[in-house]
C-alpha cells in the first residue's frame, strides 16, 4: 500500500467503495486523514465498515469541514449529470479528485524522481501497460503496474525513488486527476468512446490529452499520430515545448518511431536506426500491437534501457489474457483467445492477423452487428456462432461464409477443433473473437475467455503456449 499523507489531519470524503475506493480509504487512513466513506450500494457500505473504514451518508455531513471528495472513477463527474455527491462537493467549493490524483500528490511529496509512466488511449492501453512493465522488469527494474488494468494504484508497493510505476489511465481517471504529471506519458489513439460519460468526442479527446499535457519539462510525451485527434495533440505538445516522441505504424516519420515492415525504426536528425524486430512475436501480432510495442519501446528508451534489453523483453512478453492470447497448439492448429473483442472493431484487429480462421463468434450483440467485418470474410474458413447474436450473424454470413449455429461455447470449440484438425491448411487458427458482449451467457468477457481456455486445454494432445492467464 502507498500511505497518503498529503491530507493528514484533514477530513476527506470518499464516494464509491469498490476496489479503488477501499484502497483510497485505507491509504488515506494510513496517512493520518479523517476519512468518511459512502456508496449507493448498501452492501459496499457494510463491507467498508467491516474493514474498519468509517462510513456515513455524505448527504448528512458538514461539507464546510471537508477538504476533498475522492470519487470512484465509475461515478459520473459531469455527464449525463454530476452524481449527487459531486454536486454537493461543487456546491460547497470542495475539490473532487480520484486515486490517481492522490498518488501524484504523494509522489511529488516524497519520491518526485520515481519513474512514473502513465498510459491512455481508446484502444491498446492494457497491452501497452503490461508490455512496458514487462520490459522494465525483464531488464532488472522494480516496476509496479496498476491503475485501470486491475490493481488500484494506491494498493501498489510504497513510493520509492528506485521504483517505477506503470499505470493505465482511463478517461474517467484522468478527469479526476487535475495535476497528473507522469515522467513518461503515452497517448496511443483516440476514437469515439464513452460519449455517455463525456458528452462529446471533443471533450473525450481533450480529457485524454491532459495526460500528455501534464508531462513536465524533463519528461517525455509519446503520442501515436495515426488519427487526427492525436496528431493535433502532438502538434500542441511540440508547440508547448514538450519533449515529444511521435509514433506511427502507417507511415515513416522524419522524427520519431515508425514501423518499417516488421521493424520498429527511430528517426532523428535526418537518419534512422532499427530499435526492435517484432515480426515473429506471436503475442504482438497485428498493426494495433505494433503501435503498442512501439510506444512501450519508446518508453524504455526514455528510461534508459538498451536496444538489446528492449528486444529481449519484447520477445519474452507473454501477452495478456483474453487479448490475442495464444492458448496452445494441437498439431498444426493454433488456438487463440480474444474474448476481449466485444465489438466488431476489436474483432477486426484479430481477424486481420490470420488467413485461415475457424471463427467462434457471438454473444450479446452490439449495434451494427458484423457488417463492417465483410472485408475479412475471405479469411474465414468456417464460423461457429453462439449466444443471442447467432441468428443475426448467420443472416449476415449466409452465402459468404460457411457457418453453423453451435449455441454454446463448449459445442463451438468441439466443432471448430475438429474441423481445423481435419482441414489440409498449413496454419489453421481456431479464434475466439466474439464481436459481442458476453452478458447473455457469461458475467463478463474474462469468464468467457477462461472457459475457452479451459475447453482448449482439455483437448487431447494439446501443447499449452500461454503463460498470461
Amino acid at each position: 500500500m502507498i500511505p497518503v499523507t498529503v491530507f493528514a489531519g484533514k477530513k476527506v470524503a470518499i464516494f464509491g467503495l469498490g476496489g479503488s475506493g477501499l484502497a483510497s480509504a485505507s491509504a488515506l487512513l494510513a496517512g493520518g486523514a479523517d476519512v468518511i466513506g459512502w456508496d449507493d450500494n448498501a452492501e459496499s457500505v457494510v463491507k467498508a465498515t467491516s474493514a474498519g473504514i468509517p462510513t456515513a451518508d455524505l448527504r448528512e455531513v458538514d461539507w464546510s469541514r471537508v477538504a476533498a471528495l475522492v470519487l470512484a472513477p465509475g461515478v459520473p463527474l459531469t455527464h449525463p449529470a454530476p452524481h449527487w455527491s459531486a454536486a454537493l462537493a461543487h456546491a460547497a467549493g470542495v475539490e473532487v479528485i480520484g486515486d490517481i490524483e492522490l498518488f501524484c500528490r504523494q509522489r511529488r511529496l516524497i519520491a518526485p524522481t520515481a519513474p512514473f509512466v502513465a498510459i491512455t488511449g481508446t484502444n491498446g492501453k492494457s497491452t501497452t501497460t503490461a508490455l512496458t512493465a514487462h520490459l522494465l522488469r525483464s531488464a532488472g527494474h522494480d516496476a509496479q503496474m496498476g491503475g485501470n488494468i486491475g490493481t488500484a494504484i494506491l494498493s501498489l508497493e510504497p513510493l520509492d525513488e528506485g521504483r517505477a510505476y506503470v499505470i493505465e489511465c482511463s478517461s474517467y481517471q484522468i478527469d479526476l486527476a487535475p495535476t497528473l504529471d507522469p515522467s513518461v506519458g503515452i497517448l496511443l489513439n483516440i476514437t469515439e468512446d464513452h460519449l455517455d460519460r463525456h458528452g462529446t468526442l471533443q471533450h473525450y479527446a481533450a480529457v485524454k490529452e491532459r495526460l500528455v499535457a501534464g508531462v513536465p519539462a524533463d519528461g517525455t510525451a509519446i503520442v501515436g499520430v495515426d488519427d487526427e485527434w492525436c496528431a493535433a495533440a502532438a502538434d500542441r505538445m511540440q508547440q508547448a515545448g514538450k519533449r515529444l516522441l511521435r509514433v506511427s505504424v502507417q507511415r515513416a516519420l522524419p522524427d520519431g518511431l515508425y514501423l518499417d515492415g516488421e521493424t520498429i525504426m527511430q528517426a532523428a536528425g535526418g537518419s534512422a536506426r532499427p530499435v526492435a524486430r517484432i515480426g515473429n512475436i506471436g503475442s504482438l501480432r497485428g498493426v494495433h500491437n505494433a503501435q503498442n510495442a512501439a510506444c512501450a519501446a519508446g518508453t524504455a528508451l526514455a528510461l534508459g534501457l538498451s536496444l538489446d534489453a528492449i528486444q529481449q523483453g519484447l520477445e519474452s512478453f507473454p501477452g495478456l489474457a483474453h487479448r490475442m492470447e495464444q492458448v496452445g497448439r494441437k498439431g498444426r492448429v493454433l488456438f487463440v483467445n480474444d474474448s476481449k473483442a466485444t465489438n466488431a472493431d476489436s474483432a477486426a484487429q484479430a481477424l486481420a492477423c490470420f488467413s485461415d480462421i475457424f471463427w467462434i463468434a457471438g454473444g450479446k450483440p452490439k449495434t451494427g452487428g458484423i457488417a463492417s467485418l465483410a472485408r475479412f470474410f475471405p479469411r474465414i474458413r468456417k464460423a461457429y456462432l453462439i449466444g443471442e447474436a447467432a441468428a443475426g450473424f448467420a443472416a449476415e454470413l449466409d452465402g459468404r461464409v460457411p457457418h453453423v449455429t453451435a449455441g454454446t461455447l463448449d459445442r463451438a470449440v468441439e466443432l471448430a477443433a475438429h474441423d481445423a484438425e481435419a482441414c489440409r491448411l498449413d496454419q489453421p487458427v481456431v479464434l475466439l473473437s466474439p464481436a459481442c458482449a458476453s452478458f447473455d451467457q457469461y458475467r463478463n468477457f474474462e469468464i468467457r475467455g477462461d472457459k475457452f481456455r479451459d475447453l482448449v486445454r482439455a483437448l487431447p494432445d494439446l501443447i499449452p503456449m500461454s503463460s498470461s492467464s
